[in-house]
């Protein structure tokens, strides 16, 4: 039987919506769209690069605390409602996924709320220890 536990970041959504900002099922880790919010505050940036650095350190949490970290991605999506908004993010992108190279998608579509610019979600395994 695998194991499954759910990781949250303290975020209202997840208490309003009813999900959690992380699975874990055995070795599998599925990390939730994550957007640029700081959970701690409930706040978000303007700017779609700095709202692409807090998605990172929100999804940086949720991996560490499954015990993985980035090079452990295999799989990441960028969902973004401007298209043009992805190039200016690339290089922050790329700081945490240039030496990994998950396989990704970006995908143009609404988000929840219109403050949000950027959306990422990254499927990872737990090394074995």
């Amino acid at each position: 039987m695998t194991e499954r536990r759910v990781i949250l970041s303290g975020s209202t959504f997840e208490e309003q919506i009813g999900y959690a900002r992380a699975v874990v099922d055995g070795d599998r880790v599925y990390v939730s769209g994550t957007t640029g919010y700081d959970y701690a505050t409930m706040t978000i940036s303007d700017d779609v690069v700095e709202q692409a650095e807090q998605c990172l350190r929100n999804i940086g949490a949720a991996l560490a605390e499954a015990g993985c970290t980035f090079a452990d991605v295999l799989r990441v999506r960028y969902l973004l409602p401007d298209r043009a908004d992805f190039e200016p993010c690339w290089p922050v992108l790329r700081s945490r996924f240039g030496d990994v190279r998950p396989a990704a998608t970006m995908l143009v579509c609404g988000l929840a709320d219109t403050r949000m610019k950027i959306e990422i979600e990254v499927d990872a395994r737990v090394p074995v220890a």
